[in-house]
């Protein structure tokens, strides 16, 4: 006979041994998680329940889309980011969409335990939040401090892939000693990102600062395409002198 689960808020479980197991493997992750991040059970327990009704789709390039529960139909794209509101509330903000695609990860990784399937270290509840790139991006990746950076040329060039038809950036305050800027990425299917960034003489590289008024139309446009491209990692291009170590 199959397993027996309890589940959170009344969730069915599923029946087959292959999904048996694998929501077995969720309530463990989600066990865990409590554990560890007791102060966030509600939004664990709200992630849980996503995963329970088959509300988390993961994606081959590292992100997961995943059901909204107030907006039947809707779904939110993961990848270390979310654009729900409670993120700004969320501790870290981890709020219950990541929590819904953290378990998920870990639930699949430890279903794949077996050895013959190879599957490398499975994720605790502490690294369960860090942000995947799309493999596309890897070559664009530097580590600076143990974090992962990625550069402004493979941002463009992969929203290039993805549909990008236009990027515009201008200044919209100059003084002697800062810039605020702004970008807007247009894509193909119509739909726009825009985000603001600044730029001062010390808060850039020694090697940029002869040209720090550009380096603030460069971090919008960095910003931007992360926002369309759904992309956590912060552009190397963001970070200042003291950032950069140097």
């Amino acid at each position: 006979m199959p397993a027996t689960l309890t589940t959170p808020n009344g969730t069915t479980p599923h029946s087959d041994a292959a999904t048996v197991a694998f929501d077995a493997a969720l309530l463990e992750a989600a066990s865990k998680a409590k554990a560890a991040y007791p102060d966030e059970r509600l939004r664990i327990e709200r992630g849980l329940a996503i995963c329970l009704a088959d509300g988390v789709t993961l994606l081959a390039d590292g992100t997961a889309q995943v059901a909204s529960q107030s907006h039947p139909g809707e779904c939110y794209r993961v990848n270390g980011h979310c654009t729900c509101l409670d993120v700004a509330e969320a501790p870290d903000g981890r709020c219950k969409h990541k929590w819904g695609r953290s378990l998920s990860r870990w639930a699949r990784a430890a279903c794949a335990g077996a050895p013959e399937a190879s599957p490398g270290p499975v994720e605790t509840p502490a690294s369960l939040d860090a942000p995947t790139v799309p493999e596309v991006l890897t070559p664009f990746l530097t580590h600076l401090h143990g974090k992962a950076f990625v550069r402004y040329a493979g941002l463009l060039a992969l929203a290039h892939e993805r549909g990008l038809v236009r990027l515009d950036a201008r200044i919209e305050f100059h003084s002697e000693t800062l810039v605020l800027a702004s970008a807007t990425a247009t894509f193909a299917d119509g739909r726009t990102f825009t985000e603001w960034a600044d730029a001062t003489p010390a808060n850039v590289t020694a090697q940029v600062r002869p040209h720090w008024i550009r380096m603030a139309l460069t971090r919008a446009k960095a910003r931007a395409l992360r926002d369309a491209l759904n992309i956590a990692v912060v552009a190397l291009e963001e970070l200042g002198e003291v950032e950069h170590g140097a």
